[in-house]
């Protein structure tokens, strides 16, 4: 966001992570903040919803297999295991998919055509028993909430405790990095009923994104495992050692420390008013489900009459569950609330990413890796 200050990403690049002192591993503080901290919240449990597929050459479980055959979501799924993001996972060959698959034809010397084509498929087809979709129980503490709808006015958000999700069907969608239409057209009412809000213990065919194993490190602050959980992104990821933005194309490209192209993510960037500031950047610090400073002053497109607040963290925050802070003052690339409008929309002039292909990004980047913002 233009002209905005997190004094909390200030704190994590002077060193200050997991300054709540709650760790997993080695070395835990046990002051009795972090203990009576660590009693109010639950415990971090194995993700039952997380993805279980067969080895190369092996058939799916019949149990799990696809119901009907879903040529474009097999390879979205595919596609995101790979580090080539097709943004919302929901069957169709869109802006993000196409980006995806220009970077995964990239990367394999394959004609870059932006399309499910013969050769592109021929190479996915290494992957063949990877299904599009899966059936997953959904687990009593995933949908125990609280759920609320979020209040427009930021007054009233800042009184909140946390800036969480409207209902179970938009925290599910945001695990299996779909929308919550998607994820009912899947799961169909019986003929002639009414769709009704998933629940507790129902099972359901979601699409069968991956790369969401998690390793308690003792480097990971819980609260940001959670976050990690409830997203269905993983810890094991790649280093990247460079990072370029592209204003032209909307992408969010990562590369090796060999050169090689590992990522790409479509991104939003600037407008008019607030544009991608190109040049060479650093990454300052990563900072895991920041808080907000709202300044209306700072806002052309909102009235300087209104207060300033400081609002909460949580995935429907302004910036999302990761503020990545940037050497340029001000600039950063963060998560955001609204995934549909990935690429489709224009921002206060950082990098915006989905709130999944956000933390995944934060997984691969360091403060040693570079950052290039180009035309």
């Amino acid at each position: 966001m233009h002209r905005l200050f997190l004094s909390t990403c200030l704190a994590l690049a002077a060193g200050a992570c997991n300054s709540n002192g709650s760790q997993i591993g080695p070395g835990t503080s046990d002051s009795p903040t972090s203990s009576e901290a660590a009693a109010r919240r639950p415990a971090i449990t194995a993700d039952s919803m997380a993805s279980s597929d067969p080895g190369p050459g092996q058939p799916p479980d019949p149990a799990m297999a696809d119901d009907v055959p879903r040529t474009v979501m097999k390879a979205q799924v595919i596609l995101e295991r790979l580090g080539f993001a097709p943004g919302i996972v929901d069957g169709e060959l869109g802006l993000s998919t196409r980006n995806a698959l220009r970077g995964f034809q990239e990367a394999n010397g394959l004609p870059v055509t932006g399309e499910l084509d013969d050769p592109s498929q021929s190479v996915l087809a290494r992957w063949s028993q990877i299904a599009a979709t899966r059936l997953v129980t959904i687990p009593a503490d995933f949908a125990a909430g609280p759920f609320a709808p979020l209040p427009p006015d930021p007054e009233a958000q800042a009184r909140l405790p946390v800036l969480g999700y409207a209902s179970l069907d938009e925290k599910l969608a945001e695990r299996f990095h779909t929308t919550a239409a998607v994820l009912h057209a899947l799961n169909p009412a019986p003929a002639g009923g009414a769709a009704a809000p998933f629940a507790s213990g129902q099972k359901i065919r979601v699409p069968n994104v991956g790369a969401d194993a998690i390793s308690a490190l003792g480097d990971q602050d819980e609260d940001w495992l959670r976050t990690l959980v409830a997203l269905g992104v993983g810890t094991d990821q790649p280093a990247l050692d460079r990072v370029v933005v592209s204003r032209g194309a909307g992408t969010l490209r990562g590369y090796g420390a060999d050169g090689k192209l590992l990522a790409v993510f479509t991104v939003t960037t600037g407008s008019s008013h607030d544009p991608l500031p190109l040049g060479k950047w650093k990454i300052n610090g990563i900072d895991h489900n920041p808080e907000f400073h709202y300044n209306p002053e700072l806002f052309w497109d909102v009235s300087d009459k209104k207060p300033k607040v400081l609002l909460p963290p949580g995935p429907n925050g302004p910036v999302g569950v990761v503020w990545i802070d940037l050497s340029k003052p001000h600039y950063g690339i963060h998560g955001t609330p609204e995934p549909e409008t990935i690429g489709r929309s224009e921002s206060h002039g950082c990098v915006r990413l989905t709130n999944w292909d956000a933390a995944r990004l934060a997984q691969m980047v360091t403060t040693a890796t570079r950052v290039e913002f180009v035309a």
